[in-house]
This record gives C-alpha cells, sequence and structure tokens, in this order.
C-alpha cells in the first residue's frame, strides 16, 4: 500500500490526542487520504467505537481499505466530498459524533504522483482534480478563463503579486495552442515572473499560481465554512472538532468560524451594549498549534501546518 498511496500525516499524535475522548465512540475523518490519522484514531478505539472515513480521490479510498482492514472498530469508508458531511452521516445513522477531523490541502500522494498534475515540479497534463471522476480540471481553467477571471484567482487564491502579469502571459500564450502540461505553464510563469523576483528567495515562481489554480478546481475554500459549521452541529455535547491547515485563506475561514461559534457576543464592535443574545457553542482548545521541530526536520510540508481543535458544548 505504501507503493501506492504514501502520504505523511501532519502532527499525528497532538491531532488524535486532541481529538479522541471516548474509546467507544463515532470518529469522522473527513479528508481519509492514505488513513494516517485515521489508523491512528481507529487504533485507539475499542470494539465498540466506529470510524467513517471520507475521501473523493480514489486512490485513497482504495489505500485507506487496505491500511484499515484489520482494525478492531467498525470502519465505514464513503467515496464522497466532506461538503456532502449532512447527508453522509444521515445515511450512516450518525447524527451524533464524537470527533470530526479535517486535515486539509493536497496529499503527499497527489503531490508526487506526476500524472495528477498537481506539482509544478513534475510535467504532467493540466489535472488537478481531486476527484478523478470529475469533468473540470485545471486544463479548464488555464485554457477557458478569461483574463479577468485569471487574474481574481491568482490574486485571490494565489496572493500572488504578479498575478495580472501571469494572466496576460498565460492568455497570450494559449492564443497559438492550447496549454497542456504543467512544464509548460510554469515556462510561461517563468517567463512573466521578473527575473530579478525568480532568482530571490522566496520558493518557486509558480507555487502560488499553482495553488490557486488547484483551489479554483477543487472549490477548496467555497465549501470550508459550511461543512465546519455542519461537523459542529452534528458533534455531541463533549466532541471535538480537529481542523488542519495549510495556507492562510483556509486557517482565516478556520479560525473565524471557530473564533465566531466559540464567542459570547458576535454585535459589532460599534454597539454599546450586547443585544445577540449569542450562546457560544464551544470551547477552544487549541488555537494555532504548529509541527515540532523534529517533525519538521521529517517532514517539510509540515511548515505551513496549523492545527485548531474545540470542543463542543453541552
Amino acid at each position: 500500500m505504501s507503493e501506492k498511496f504514501h502520504h505523511v500525516s501532519v502532527m499525528p499524535e497532538e491531532t488524535v490526542n486532541g481529538l479522541v475522548t471516548n474509546l467507544s465512540g463515532i470518529y469522522v475523518d473527513c479528508t481519509l487520504g492514505g488513513a494516517g490519522h485515521s489508523k491512528m484514531i481507529a487504533d485507539r478505539l475499542n470494539e465498540a467505537g466506529r470510524l467513517i472515513g471520507i475521501d473523493q480521490d480514489i486512490s485513497a479510498i482504495e489505500a485507506a481499505r487496505e491500511r484499515l482492514a484489520d482494525c478492531r472498530c467498525r470502519v465505514d469508508i464513503v467515496n464522497s466530498n466532506f461538503s456532502n458531511l449532512e447527508s453522509i452521516l444521515s445515511e450512516q445513522g450518525a447524527e451524533s459524533v464524537d470527533g470530526i477531523l479535517f486535515d486539509l490541502g493536497v496529499s503527499s500522494h497527489q503531490l508526487d504522483t506526476a500524472e495528477r498534475g498537481f506539482s509544478y515540479m513534475l510535467d504532467a497534463p493540466l489535472d488537478m482534480r481531486m476527484n478523478q471522476q470529475a469533468d473540470f480540471s485545471a486544463y479548464d481553467v488555464v485554457n477557458s478563463y478569461d483574463m479577468d477571471e485569471l487574474c481574481r484567482i491568482f490574486k485571490e487564491y494565489g496572493e500572488e503579486r504578479w498575478y495580472k502579469r501571469i494572466a496576460q502571459f498565460i492568455v497570450e500564450a494559449r492564443k497559438d495552442a492550447p496549454i497542456g502540461t504543467t512544464g509548460e505553464l510554469v515556462d510561461i510563469i517563468k517567463k512573466a515572473v521578473p527575473a530579478a523576483v525568480r532568482n530571490a528567495k522566496g520558493g518557486h515562481p509558480a507555487k502560488r499560481i499553482f495553488q490557486a489554480i488547484r483551489i479554483e478546481v477543487n472549490n477548496e475554500l467555497g465549501i470550508l465554512e459550511e461543512a465546519f459549521r455542519t461537523a459542529v452541529k452534528h458533534l455531541r455535547p463533549g466532541g471535538r472538532i480537529g481542523i488542519i491547515t495549510f495556507h492562510s485563506l483556509e486557517d482565516r475561514i478556520a479560525k473565524n468560524v471557530l473564533r465566531e461559534m466559540s464567542s459570547s457576543c458576535i454585535c459589532p464592535p460599534s454597539l454599546p451594549v450586547c443585544v445577540c443574545n449569542h450562546k457560544p457553542e464551544i470551547k477552544l482548545l487549541v488555537k494555532a498549534a504548529v509541527a515540532s521541530a523534529d517533525e519538521l526536520e521529517h517532514n517539510s510540508r509540515a511548515k505551513s501546518a496549523k492545527l485548531r481543535i474545540a470542543e463542543k458544548l453541552a
């Protein structure tokens, strides 16, 4: 299995220690991947416990089935997107659960598998679909979005300083022929970004653009807030939600949703007295934990990760 689907889970001990409080409980991994976190959760649960794993990537599903085959607790694996969490829990007869985990972003396997088209370091067809059955891919974004649409996603999702220039170069390049591969796209980005910027320290010039396209293809940000609120809704009192983020955009959404749901007042600061009567639904336990120096030494992709954990109030 490790050869088929390799992914190193981030902050595994901190995540599972903070999430699992009931060894006979029901836990949901909304981003199953290669089942790194799920295997640790399942190993803690007893025979009465249950793990529900969700992933839209069929390669992840296959790897997870293999890795979780011998667990003593009940294991149910669902091939879907966590944007469908409400219906998934209903179909699974799990309206109230003890813990829900979101490990966001792209997996090591997706980055390292060239043909998936996620990596700017590997030449491959433009793809970036987490759900390989989906019709819409990076090819469609790069070749069909107009100048304004490309500028929007490069600026908003990539926070790229040179978003307009890169968009202009892409639009000009595709006049001759469609841009079909990650290598072609990287070459265009390198031409668009001034040499002084490319040569300065700060990462690969295509990093932010590839992030932006991937987010657009998979609607990664658009589904987060509702999914987090749905998760909290289905937690039992004392149940916990864990969220691992990898870039500022998704982390901002996680932070803002959890902060609002844990606040006793959400009135505008300009109001002299509280009139909202808002009651907190959760208590923040872990606000923004980061990987240890030891973990970073063995897994550089954990560098940008932040872990947040909250507990459902009675």
